[in-house]
Order: structure tokens, then sequence, then C-alpha cells
């Protein structure tokens, strides 16, 4: 099946999508990315010792006022109502890094992919931004979209290995 991108016109120029004839539905989106860190710099984030403050608060934060300003920060996104967020982390020292997991909800006439991929770049960043004055190798890595459902196009589950 072959897909046509549907921010591009017929003449081939950027444009927003028609989204008034879509139907009103719940949509869902889940987003995941990582931060690898030394395992010196995991301590401290675990054990509140970053000079900037508590990383992980922060970053969640960060996330939700990002996930709100969207359609500010990527073109041709819809400002949309979101109705729920949630951001996690999970701390795993074996790989030293923290996972970051980022839903998003709405009842809209387009999904939520877009804002739960930038609440999880942007958590990712305001981790590094916070733990840089210690560790500037940490790397931002393996941001994907996980899941989305609702809309014309149904469910997407990423199959992760």
């Amino acid at each position: 099946m072959i897909m046509s991108l549907s921010h591009i016109d017929d003449e081939g120029k950027a444009r927003m999508v028609d989204v008034s004839e879509k139907d009103v539905t719940f949509r869902e989106a889940i987003a995941a990315g990582r931060v690898v860190m030394l395992p010196e710099t995991l301590g401290m984030i675990r054990e509140n010792r970053i000079k900037k403050g508590d990383v992980l608060s922060v970053a969640r934060i960060a996330s939700v006022m990002a996930i709100k300003k969207t359609p500010e920060l990527i073109p041709l996104c819809h400002p949309i109502p979101i109705t729920d967020i949630e951001v996690g982390f999970d701390i795993l020292d074996e790989e030293s890094s923290i996972d970051i997991r980022v839903a998003v909800k709405t009842i809209s006439r387009t999904g939520v992919e877009m804002e739960a991929m930038v609440g999880v770049l942007i958590a990712a960043g305001t981790i590094y931004d916070m733990i840089k004055g210690v560790d500037r190798g940490a790397s931002i890595t393996d941001i994907r979209l996980v899941k989305k459902s609702g809309g014309k196009s149904g469910q997407f589950i990423r199959e992760e290995k």
C-alpha cells in the first residue's frame, strides 16, 4: 500500500491538514525515549544531589509545559484540547540510563502523536540540561512513538525488541 503525505498539497507545498470533516473521537499516543549517562551521574539523580535540583520533577513539568505548546513548536500541528498527560521515568541501573514515557490523551479531530513526542524530547533535553555540569557526554537516544489509538487510521503499536 502506497501512502501519500498528508502535509503536502498537489503542488508539493507544505500545508496544514484540513481536519474539518474528521470525526471527534478519543485519541491517545504514547512516546518513549532514553537518556544514557555515567553511573555516577545516575546515582546523583537518584540521591537528589544534582545542584540544579530535582531532575525528574523538573523534567516532568517541562514535558507537560512543552506538550501544551506543541502547535507553537511544530509548524503544521493543530492546537487541540489535551485531556490528560502522564509523564513517567524508569531509572535503569544496569544500562545507566533513564527511560522516559509520555502518554497524551484528547477527544478531538486529530491525534496527539506529536504532543507525546515533544513531551519526550523536552523531558530528555531537560534531564541533559540539569546534568551537563557533571556529565556532558550523556546521550539522548531511542525517541519513538510506542502506541497510537483513535481516528480513521486506528491503532498503531510498535513491536519493541
